[in-house]
């Protein structure tokens, strides 16, 4: 039987396994905090890889370390092109101006290690236009989670500030890192930023929970109409899995439990159910469809809340990079 096929997470997890305690923590020091999660819970779960496997890693690694490593005169565009082949123009053009400008923003930086609602109570009392800059800073995730501890009244107005943030001023962000370095340990020396964005917007709403996401939409729609139908074009929605690739919708369907389909499918597309069911096999079908239709009705929230793990599921593993994901816009990559 072949040996299961290793992520890039599990091999890095491998090679740090490799390196010894004190090795290990000083290539983790360089890393974020998602980073470090990521890793972490990785490192504890390869223990089943076998000593073939173990040996594949690292020699892939070694031979990886010895190939020419772009240092010299044209190394900024070298980390530009892998960067950009890596995450994608959007994703990696934040990473770009801070590796290649020099940007350092430790104090704004130091909140990803914190817990949402921690945030949330750190910036319930600024303006809406300072949240929105720390929003903009966090991964969307921890960023929605951020948008959800705080009121209702505010969520709305800070996300229009995060979708029609141009640029931030460079003494305006220096400022604000300077009050969170104050707080955490850190320096600063920031020269500019592209912070913000419909698309980061997007993104952030796409981890809200069920209702909430169409809720704060509809208030940014009696705002500017236009600004919310730019920023729902550019989210990744459940509707959107018919659209994503065979190959992906398998590697989707090992991971989601099957009863988390039988609810999330009552309220599909037609597409989305074909392409879900044009990937099973044919018994996998026939029992999914079964479980359906034992179920009888759902309420609505039910199957909200099942759609929304099923694409908590599936952003994980297309950050992780093991499937891609074609939003109208391309928003993920």
């Amino acid at each position: 039987m072949a040996e299961p096929q290793l992520s890039g997470t599990q091999r890095a997890a491998i090679i740090l396994l490799t390196l010894g305690e004190q090795q290990a923590a000083d290539v983790l020091k360089h890393m974020s905090a998602k980073e470090v999660q990521k890793l972490g819970i990785a490192m504890t779960s390869v223990s089943a890889v076998t000593r073939d496997q173990v040996v594949d890693v690292v020699d892939d690694f070694v031979e990886t370390l010895n190939q020419p490593s772009g240092l010299g005169p044209g190394a900024d565009e070298y980390v530009r092109a892998v960067l950009v082949q890596a995450l994608g123009e959007d994703r990696a053009s934040g990473l770009i101006d801070r590796i290649l400008l020099g940007r350092n923003t430790s104090g704004l930086d130091s909140l990803k290690w914190m817990e949402p609602r921690a945030i949330a109570e750190l910036v319930r009392n600024e303006h809406p236009q300072i949240i929105a800059i720390v929003l903009a800073h966090l991964d969307a995730d921890q960023g929605a989670e951020v948008l959800k501890c705080l009121p209702e009244r505010v969520r709305s107005d800070v996300l229009v500030r995060i979708a029609t943030l141009d640029g931030v001023p460079p003494h305006a962000l220096n400022e604000l890192n300077d009050v969170m370095a104050k707080q955490f340990a850190g320096s600063q020396n920031i020269k500019s930023s592209t912070l913000g964005g419909v698309k980061v917007a997007a993104n952030i709403l796409n981890f809200m929970d069920g209702g909430q996401d169409e809720a704060i939409l509809g208030s940014i729609g009696q705002m500017d109409d236009t600004l919310s139908n730019q920023i729902r074009d550019l989210m990744f929605v459940f509707d959107n899995l018919g659209e994503i690739d065979d190959r992906a919708m398998q590697s989707i369907l090992r991971e989601v439990p099957n009863d988390k389909l039988a609810v999330a499918l009552r309220g599909a597309d037609t597409k989305v159910k074909d392409k879900i069911i044009g990937n099973m096999s044919q018994r996998a079908a026939e029992i999914l469809k079964d479980d359906m239709e034992a179920r009888g009705p759902v309420r609505l929230a039910d199957v909200e809340g099942a759609q929304k793990e099923i694409l908590q599921i599936v952003r994980k593993m297309a950050d992780e990079g093991t499937i891609q994901l074609i939003a109208k816009a391309e928003t993920f990559v």
